[in-house]
C-alpha cells in the first residue's frame, strides 16, 4: 500500500475530528435536555431561561447628566464607563455595515452561533494546539458583555470573561436563546452600545465623540471602519497613539471586507483606504472638578448634589450602591439653583478669596426646600499647590489652607460640622415657646447677668448693658437679649428647643454638640439657646425657610428634577408603600402655622422692620436690612465669643438666606466685630437683587391668641 494516501488520511483525521467536535457542540446547545432528565433538567433549563430573559431586558452602564435649571447647560456628567444609549435609528448604517464586517461577516445568517465559525476555530485551535482563533459571533459578544456589565460580584465578573470551555459554551447557548427573545436589529444596537472602544470611550456614542466630535448619525465609511476595527483590540489599533500605522492597517482591514461583502463598491473602498485617519479628539468632562471655568462656583453646588445624592434610599443601601448608580445609572439631573439668585450671591459676598475667613451664603425656597444659591469665596479646585499654610497652629508645616482654592463643603451638606451660630439659635427656644402656647407678649424684667438654678447655676450676661430691662419676644428677640432667652429657655424646656431645632433639620456633628444633645444632657443644655452648637449655612437658612412657610418644613433640595435614562422621573417607595418622585419637596408640619407666623413677626425686630403686632423696643441689632432689601424681612444677627464667627440669617416670604464668615482650619483665629457686617450686608444685598422685579410679599399677621 502506498504511504501517499496513508499520509493524506493523516492530515486530514484532526481536520474530520474538528468538524465533527463542532458539530457534536452545536447539536448539544441546541438539544442541552438531550443528556439529562428530571429535576436537574428542568431546572438547568429554568435558570437558563431566566438568565436569557435578564439579559434581553438588561441596559449598559450609562453616563448621568447634570444640568443648570434651564435643563440644556450641561455642567458636567458622572461616569465610570462613558456611554450614551443610542438608538439605531440614530446611528449611520456604515457603522452597522462596518462592525458587521469587522467581527461577524455571517450575522444575518446565523442564529446566534455560526457553525462554519465554529468549525473554523476548531480546525485552527487544533492545528496550532492551542487558542488561536475564536468563534464569537456578534450575538455571542453581546452576551458576554451584558453577562459582565450586569454582574453584581466580582465573582460573577471572572465567570463572565474568564477564558474556558465551559464559559464558552455557555455564552453559545445563551446566545441561541437570546436570539429568539431579540431581533438582529435589537443585538446589533446593544453590541454597538456595550462595545469598548477605547479612550474611556465605552459604546458608539462616546467613541464617535471622543474620537472624532460627532455624533454617530454622522460618520464616514473612514471614520466608521476605523471605530469598527479599535472593537478586536482598542489599545493595539488606538488611532490617537503615535504611530497610526496598525490603526491605518486595521481600518483598511475593514474597508476591504465591506467592500467583500458589498457594504461599499470596490472604488469607493480603495478611496477611503487612501485617505489618512484624521482625528477631533474630545475629553469628556466627568465629575464637579469638570464643571465650567464660567461656572466655577457652581462646583461647589455639584459636591453638595453628590453628597445629597450619596444619602438617598432612592439610589441603593449604601453610599457606595449610590454612587455607582450616579455613574452608572443614565440620569439626566436639572439642579435647582436660580442663575440669577446665584449671581446675586457670588456678588455680594464681602471678603475675596485670598482672605483665610470664609464668607458664604446659602439661599432656600420656602415651601420647598429647594436650594436656590450657594456661593463661597472660594475657587472650586483640587489644585491646592498655591494655598498658603494653614492658620491652625497644630496642623502641621505641610498642611495647606482652605484658600483661595478648595473642594470642602464650607457650606453645609458634607462631613463638616460647621461654625458656631451665635444668637441666631435663639429661634429655636422663641418657636418652642410660642408652639407650646407661650404668646409673644411674656415678658421678662432680664437683667445684665442671670444666674440660672435649672441649668446648674450657669450664669450668662448680655453684650450691653443696655438690654437690662422689661422685654417680651418681639424686643428680646429684636435686641438678642441673653439673659430673657435663657429665662425662656428654662421656661419651656432646653429639651424641647433642641429636639424642635432637630425637626428643623440641624444635625450634631462633634463629640460635644452629641452628648450634650444626648437625652441624659439635654435638659441641662442652656447654652443652647446661644449658639454654641455647630451649625452649617445650609442648615439654618432651611431652617429659617420653615418659619417663613408657617411652620412646614422641607428637607434640602439640590434638584428640581431627576429623571431615568427613558426620560420618565426617578421615583422611589415610601415605607407606606407610596411612589413618590425623588425630586418632589418632601415637607412636613413642625410647628403650627400661627406659632411661625408669631415668630416671624419678633423676627421682624432685628431687621428694622415693624412688626405687625407688637413693638421692639427702639433699637435692633442690624437695622438697616430693611432699608436694603425695600420690602418686609425677618431675620437674626448671631455672634459667638470674641466674634470668632459671625452670622446672619434673613428671610421674606419667598426666600430665605443664611450667611457667615469664618475660618474654617481655625476657629480661634476671630473674625472681629469689624467683620461681622459682612454677613448681614450679604444676605440683605442678596434678597434685594434676588427679589428686584418681583411683587411684594406680606408676612401673614399672628393671630390675638398667641400675640397676648
Amino acid at each position: 500500500m502506498s504511504n501517499r494516501p496513508l499520509a493524506a488520511a493523516g492530515r486530514t483525521v484532526p481536520l474530520l475530528r474538528a468538524g465533527l467536535i463542532a458539530g457534536i457542540v452545536i447539536a448539544a446547545l441546541a438539544y442541552p435536555l438531550v443528556a439529562v432528565t428530571g429535576l436537574g433538567a428542568k431546572a438547568t433549563a429554568h435558570a437558563t431561561e431566566s438568565k436569557t430573559r435578564l439579559l434581553a431586558k438588561a441596559l449598559p452602564a450609562e453616563t448621568s447628566y447634570l444640568y443648570a435649571p434651564d435643563g440644556k447647560t450641561m455642567l458636567t456628567m458622572f461616569y465610570e464607563e462613558y456611554r450614551q444609549y443610542t438608538k439605531l435609528s440614530d446611528m449611520s448604517p456604515i457603522i452597522q455595515q462596518a462592525i458587521v464586517a469587522a467581527e461577524d461577516s455571517r450575522f444575518y445568517q446565523h442564529k446566534g452561533v455560526d457553525p462554519k465559525g465554529v468549525v473554523r476555530a476548531f480546525v485552527a485551535n487544533a492545528q496550532a494546539s492551542g487558542v488561536s482563533q475564536g468563534a464569537s459571533t456578534l450575538t455571542m459578544q453581546y452576551v458576554r458583555m451584558a453577562l459582565r456589565d450586569s454582574a453584581t460580584t466580582p465573582k460573577e465578573v471572572q465567570e463572565a470573561t474568564q477564558q474556558t470551555s465551559l464559559r464558552k459554551i455557555k455564552e453559545m447557548r445563551l446566545a441561541l436563546d437570546l436570539e429568539k427573545e431579540l431581533s438582529k436589529e435589537e443585538i446589533i444596537e446593544r453590541y454597538l452600545n456595550s462595545a469598548y472602544f477605547g479612550h474611556r470611550a465605552y459604546g458608539i456614542y462616546a467613541a464617535s465623540e471622543i474620537f472624532f466630535s460627532k455624533t454617530p448619525k454622522d460618520l464616514t465609511p473612514v471614520e466608521a471602519a476605523t471605530l469598527a476595527g479599535l472593537v478586536k483590540s482598542p489599545s493595539q489599533y488606538d488611532p490617537a497613539s503615535s504611530d497610526q500605522k496598525e490603526a491605518t492597517a486595521r481600518r483598511n482591514y475593514v474597508l476591504d471586507r465591506m467592500s467583500q461583502l458589498g457594504y461599499l463598491s470596490p472604488d469607493a473602498a480603495a478611496s477611503a483606504k487612501a485617505e489618512p485617519i484624521r482625528l477631533k479628539l474630545t475629553n469628556p468632562p466627568n465629575d464637579c472638578a469638570a464643571v465650567p471655568e464660567k461656572f466655577n462656583s457652581w462646583g461647589f453646588i455639584c459636591d453638595y448634589l453628590k453628597n445629597w445624592w450619596s444619602s438617598q434610599p432612592a439610589f441603593g443601601q449604601n453610599r457606595l450602591e449610590r454612587m455607582d448608580k450616579l455613574r452608572r445609572g443614565g440620569y439626566r439631573i436639572v439642579l435647582s439653583i436660580d442663575p440669577k439668585i446665584q449671581e446675586a450671591a457670588e456678588k455680594n459676598l464681602g471678603a475675596g478669596t485670598g482672605s483665610p475667613f470664609a464668607n458664604g451664603i446659602v439661599l432656600s425656597e420656602p415651601g420647598t426646600g429647594r436650594v436656590k444659591a450657594m456661593a463661597v469665596n472660594r475657587t472650586y479646585s483640587l489644585d491646592l499647590s498655591e494655598n498658603p499654610q494653614s492658620s491652625n497652629p497644630e496642623a502641621g508645616p505641610k498642611v495647606k489652607a482652605n484658600y483661595p482654592n478648595t473642594v470642602a463643603p464650607l457650606l453645609g451638606g458634607g462631613d463638616l460640622p460647621g461654625y458656631q451660630a451665635g444668637s441666631t439659635f435663639k429661634m429655636f427656644p422663641m418657636l418652642a415657646a410660642l408652639n407650646e402656647g407661650m404668646p409673644l407678649s411674656t415678658s421678662f424684667n432680664a437683667p445684665h447677668r442671670y444666674q440660672s438654678a435649672i441649668f446648674d447655676g450657669w450664669a450668662p450676661t448680655n453684650a450691653s448693658g443696655a438690654m437690662t430691662g422689661m422685654q417680651t419676644m418681639w424686643s428680646g428677640f429684636g435686641k438678642s437679649v441673653n439673659t430673657y432667652f435663657v429665662w425662656l429657655e428654662e421656661r419651656v424646656g432646653a429639651d424641647k428647643a433642641v429636639r424642635l431645632a432637630e425637626q428643623l433639620g440641624l444635625r450634631w456633628r462633634t463629640d460635644v454638640d452629641r452628648e450634650q444633645a444626648s437625652p441624659s444632657k439635654v435638659k441641662k443644655w442652656g447654652a443652647f439657646t446661644l449658639g454654641v452648637s455647630d451649625a452649617t449655612p445650609l442648615e439654618m437658612a432651611n431652617a429659617y425657610a420653615a418659619v417663613a412657610a408657617d411652620g412646614r418644613y422641607c428637607e434640602a433640595m439640590p434638584v428640581q428634577g431627576i429623571f431615568n435614562r427613558d426620560g420618565t422621573p426617578a421615583t422611589y417607595t415610601t415605607a407606606s408603600g407610596i411612589s413618590r418622585e425623588v425630586a418632589k419637596p418632601r415637607c412636613r408640619q413642625v410647628v403650627t402655622p400661627d406659632a411661625a407666623r408669631a415668630a416671624t413677626d419678633a423676627a421682624r425686630c432685628p431687621t428694622g422692620d415693624t412688626p405687625a403686632r407688637g413693638g421692639c423696643g427702639g433699637w435692633s441689632t442690624a437695622d438697616s436690612v430693611r432699608g436694603t432689601v425695600g420690602r418686609p424681612v425677618a431675620g437674626k444677627t448671631g455672634t459667638t465669643d470674641s466674634t470668632r464667627s459671625a452670622w446672619f440669617v434673613g428671610y421674606t416670604p419667598e426666600l430665605a438666606a443664611a450667611s457667615f464668615i469664618s475660618d474654617p482650619d481655625n476657629p480661634f483665629n476671630a473674625v472681629g466685630d469689624g467683620q461681622s457686617q459682612i454677613p448681614v450686608n450679604a444676605v440683605a444685598e442678596t434678597l434685594r437683587d434676588a427679589l428686584k422685579g418681583k411683587p411684594t410679599r406680606q408676612f401673614t399677621p399672628p393671630s390675638d391668641a398667641i400675640v397676648g
